[in-house]
């Protein structure tokens, strides 16, 4: 088997590579789903992809990425407008799928294609409804602990004393969602105290738990201060945006809906960019993505540096 594999990555070193591509497109497809239909509690099976006007999608109209740029943003039965956002993230899922691929052993891949998923249905599920479902955070803590278990390079461990290796991979996840969900539980509770109104929502403390059972309790760390920089960026970026061109940003006309599922459609209300309130979910998910792919490395070496620098 693993002669046969190499075989062909030899002869054709792109195929691997872009199997993961479609293949994670193909799976943000159903994360469109998810994102859509879990709000408001409809099967993510049944019924199948149909849209806005009631019309099944036909599967040819419902390719990832490709049926969007060849319907022209336009669904195929009844012309209605979708919104660029669903092909977006089937290539989001596409490009994180990837990178797991081209970065990290199997095990390890096969963790954050799943670690990916989750993040990205918390993220626009937060963007759009302002809270995160327990089935992501909650559920994510769970799949983060047998991951753990059963794939112990997840944090770094080897697999030549099995049982052991796992052990200490599953108690490198328990440390790293206690931690992580306790950082953010305090910063939000002292927070309150100094603003007089809540600072963060309790699904955040629980999807730091899933990032810690991931990233361990110094990627959980850096995911929090790296959150709060892309959330600083983030609005900033989004001032400046208002002042130049204008106080509000226009929602779409109501007969301007999007296809389901790939093509499904999200409350108008989730189109204001933002309001009041800032979603914190989607900048943990961000900075955690960050840590996984690119820093973690860094992000332990400076733990380690700080570490030998307090033993004196």
């Amino acid at each position: 088997m693993f002669e046969q594999y190499a075989l062909v990555d030899a002869q054709f070193p792109w195929f691997f590579p872009l199997f993961a591509f479609i293949f994670g497109s193909i799976v943000g497809s159903f994360l469109n789903v998810c994102i859509y239909r879990i709000p408001k509690d409809v099967s993510i099976v049944s019924p199948s992809s149909h849209c806005a006007c009631g019309k099944p999608i036909a599967w040819y109209n419902n390719l990832p990425i490709l049926s969007w740029i060849f319907l022209r943003g336009k669904a195929g039965c009844c012309g209605r407008s979708f919104s660029i956002r669903y092909p977006m993230v089937e290539a989001l899922t596409g490009l994180l799928f990837l990178l797991c691929w081209l970065l990290f052993p199997p095990g390890k891949a096969v963790a954050g294609m799943i670690f990916s998923s989750i993040l990205i249905c918390a993220s626009f599920i937060d963007l759009d409804e302002m809270y995160i479902p327990d089935r992501f955070s909650i559920g994510g803590f769970v799949v983060g602990l047998l991951i753990s278990l059963a794939f112990p390079s997840l944090h770094g461990f080897g697999e030549s004393i099995f049982l052991l290796d796992a052990l200490r991979s599953v108690v490198t996840a328990l440390i790293g969602a206690f931690i992580g969900s306790a950082l953010v539980l305090w910063i939000g509770l002292l927070a309150e105290i100094v603003l007089q109104k809540e600072a963060m929502g309790f699904g955040d403390v629980k999807l730091m738990g899933a990032i810690g059972a991931f990233c361990g309790w110094k990627g959980a760390v850096f995911s929090m201060f790296g959150g709060a920089i892309l959330g600083t960026i983030g609005v900033v970026i989004f001032v400046v945006f208002r002042l130049l061109f204008g106080k509000s940003i226009r929602k779409s006309k109501k007969d301007d809906l999007p296809e389901e599922t790939s093509n499904e459609s999200p409350s108008e209300e989730s189109v204001t960019l933002i309001g009041r309130q800032v979603p914190f979910g989607p900048m943990l998910a961000a900075a955690a993505l960050f840590n996984f792919f690119f820093f973690h490395t860094y992000v332990d070496h400076y733990f380690a540096e700080i570490s030998s620098l307090l033993s004196f």
